[in-house]
């Protein structure tokens, strides 16, 4: 056996086992973006549920004699904002994420109020429809809570992933960005204050 075929052999397999290692952590790494991806797509989709579900209720309530204005016209232009911010899960920066939560709280504040204002309107608040959207509302904010915790879990362990040695080498090769995670509100970490005076 010639002396220069055994050092082209053991260059011939190094190569072969790093290009192996390098088609498996980068499928590894597609697959995990690809699971993030698909739940942020669940986490969208509980948004636009509430979307339509307060779209129906703000018609709901419309119905209703001498209801406050104001507090409806809120309700909409807070639903209309947060409908026209929409992220590309390609370039999910902590910026955009942050305007998306910003827009979608504004809507939650919104409803809040007006879930409050009801209040004054016993005949609304008696409304079989009212009644039965304001618990598939209920329901669907914790829909969007548990999508929300799936997509930080997913791409949490993604983000891990890509920042690990030596995997970090085939991530910035192939152009593996890190994901943005949800955050709790500004201010979320004070109790809230409650005032159970309603005159």
């Amino acid at each position: 056996m010639k002396k220069w075929l055994i050092p082209l052999i053991v260059i011939g397999i190094l190569l072969f086992f790093l290009g192996s290692w390098y088609v498996g952590t980068n499928n590894t790494l597609v697959d995990m973006k690809g699971q993030a991806t698909k739940q942020w797509a669940n986490v969208e989709s509980s948004y636009q549920r509430r979307s339509d579900l307060i779209g129906n209720l703000v018609k709901t309530v419309q119905g209703a004699a001498d209801f406050e204005r104001g507090t409806l016209k809120d309700v909409i232009e807070a639903r209309a904002k947060a409908t026209s911010t929409t992220i590309d899960i390609n370039n999910l920066t902590p910026d955009k994420l942050a305007q998306f939560q910003e827009a979608q709280s504004g809507l939650s504040s919104a409803l809040s109020r007006l879930l409050v204002t009801v209040e004054r309107y016993p005949d609304l608040k008696a409304n079989q429809n009212f009644l039965e959207l304001q618990s598939q509302l209920e329901g669907t904010e914790n829909r969007i809570n548990v999508e929300r915790n799936r997509f930080n879990n997913l791409a949490g362990e993604y983000n891990i992933k890509i920042e690990k040695i030596p995997t970090n080498i085939i991530a910035n090769i192939a152009g593996f960005d890190a994901l943005a995670l949800f955050k709790s509100d500004s201010g979320a970490e004070n109790a809230p204050e409650v005032d159970f005076n309603f005159d």
